[in-house]
């Protein structure tokens, strides 16, 4: 059976403008495509139309890597920045956990853009500082434990594939408590890692994607350091 003929499908290519050109691809092909509004996701977000366009096709390689759901499943999500779908490490699921807004286990493609944008280099630093907070705070508390940035420094350590001792790490977790616990009640609330935040600019080191800034140019891999080629996701 052929494909169906739409009210677009009389006119030239040429004549169209980018959205109906979109559609008209999309109703033309045998195969159903759901549309994302790129107009209204790039809305509040650092992204041109043309750069959410550009994140659309990296969100359909990672969305159908495993899954062909056009959902980003938790395992996609690792084997784009680990290559290994079954690695495991805390802080990509807590990454996970964030850009899944709706809490039903896959990332949408609104969803990536928008917590995507957190990354971008023009995002507002209050932006990354909070949603930094949230991904140390385990316990969706509203604070910061010692536990609990124990944890994500662990995590960090083995994403960043970093091998120290445990005494360099009670010490990195002591003097961030120090530092940053200016009420003295053994937690970190928002307003103290604000502060601490600002004081020291490497606690936002991971918070800032620097190719975000035009991806139409360099066709981006959703990585923190680390790449994802055609071959790891055709496999």
């Amino acid at each position: 059976m052929g494909c169906l003929q739409t009210k677009h499908a009389g006119r030239s290519p040429h004549s169209l403008d980018t959205q109906e050109a979109v559609v008209l691809a999309a109703e033309t092909s045998c195969e159903k495509v759901d549309l994302p509004d790129f107009v209204n996701i790039a809305t509040g977000t650092p992204f041109t139309v043309s750069e959410v366009e550009a994140l659309h096709d990296l969100f359909r390689k990672i969305s159908n890597s495993i899954v062909k759901d056009n959902l980003i499943h938790k395992e996609e999500f690792h084997l784009a920045l680990f290559r290994n779908k079954k690695k495991q490490n805390l802080f990509v699921d807590r990454v996970f956990d964030l850009f899944d807004q709706k809490r039903n286990g896959v990332i949408e493609f609104g969803e990536f853009v928008r917590s995507l944008s957190v990354f971008h280099p023009d995002a507002p630093e209050e932006q990354k500082v909070a949603f930094a907070f949230k991904l140390y705070d385990l316990r969706h508390t509203g604070f910061i434990e010692r536990n609990e940035l124990k944890e994500m420094v662990l995590a960090l350590l083995d994403e960043s594939d970093l091998d120290i001792t445990n005494d360099a790490v009670e010490i990195i977790v002591d003097r961030t408590f120090d530092q940053a616990d200016t009420k003295g009640d053994g937690r970190i609330d928002q307003e103290e890692w604000t502060e601490f935040a600002k004081d020291n600019p490497y606690v936002l080191r991971n918070m800032t994607l620097p190719y975000l800034k035009d991806v139409t140019m360099v066709f981006p891999s959703f990585v923190i350091h680390s790449e994802i080629s055609e071959a790891d996701m055709a496999a």
